[in-house]
């Protein structure tokens, strides 16, 4: 095992996700990327550990910037990187870091793989300007960059875009050591499993345990998730949750 893998299988690396947009906290679009990134980092090794959505408000952008990047190893904003008028993230990004923004040319190298100089309005040219000292994400779909700057990556709204782009910045991130996890349905109800299931999880403190009720075609049911960094850990514990749904059947 080399010095880096050594490392990363000894470290925690975590993340939070900054949705911002009005029409996620009115409902009229429904969030789809939150889901996805979360599984893309638990598969990577990164710990998501908070989601926030804050509306297109430079004050409350930036107040939840600041204090995100300053807590977790990275950040990971979505949406308000359009062309219209209350795209407004990009500014916001550079008003949490102190420093200016203005067109870029790389970025505007990049619309123009898309657009022609007429096409090139003043809209569309929102999406070139870029926070000084930031590195771009290639968009490979639509061709307007994201960006990163420090901890911060700055992603599209949009899933498809956003998928794009998280698999560009995907390889750059330092990773951790991964969560395993196990299942079992338990074929009981949650009620009836919640202290024998709390007892457990006491005498195994290295693992979380959680039970998710769900209504099958049988009848109330629970699933069991069990997760630890420690593989012998986690089946141990799941040995004890088996040996416990056992008990509780017969």
């Amino acid at each position: 095992m080399s010095a880096n893998e050594a490392s990363s299988s000894a470290t925690i690396v975590t993340a939070a996700i900054l949705v911002i947009g009005d029409e996620i906290l009115s409902g009229r679009t429904k969030d789809k990327n939150i889901g996805y990134i979360a599984d893309y980092l638990t598969a990577i090794g990164i710990d998501l550990s908070e989601v926030r959505i804050v509306p297109d408000v430079t004050e409350e952008i930036v107040a939840a910037l600041n204090a995100l990047r300053a807590r977790y190893t990275y950040v990971f904003t979505t949406g308000g990187i359009g062309p219209t008028h209350d795209d407004i993230t990009a500014d916001a990004v550079a008003a949490a870091f102190g420093v200016t923004i203005d067109h870029d040319p790389r970025a505007v190298a990049m619309l123009s793989e898309r657009f022609s100089p007429a096409e090139l309005n003043e809209a569309r040219m929102r999406m070139a300007r870029i926070p000084a000292g930031a590195e771009l994400i290639a968009n490979a779909i639509s061709k307007a960059p994201g960006f990163h700057l420090g901890n911060v990556y700055v992603m599209a709204g949009v899933p498809a875009i956003m998928q794009a782009m998280l698999d560009v910045v995907g390889p750059t991130l330092r990773t951790g050591r991964k969560m395993l996890s196990d299942t079992i349905r338990a074929g009981l109800r949650e009620g009836d499993i919640g202290g024998p299931l709390a007892a457990i999880a006491q005498a195994h403190p290295a693992v979380s345990i959680g039970s998710y009720p769900f209504w099958s075609d049988t009848g109330p049911d629970t699933n069991i998730v069990v997760r630890s960094r420690d593989a012998e850990k986690l089946t141990a514990a799941m040995a004890a949750v088996k040996a416990m749904v056992a008990s509780e059947k017969q």
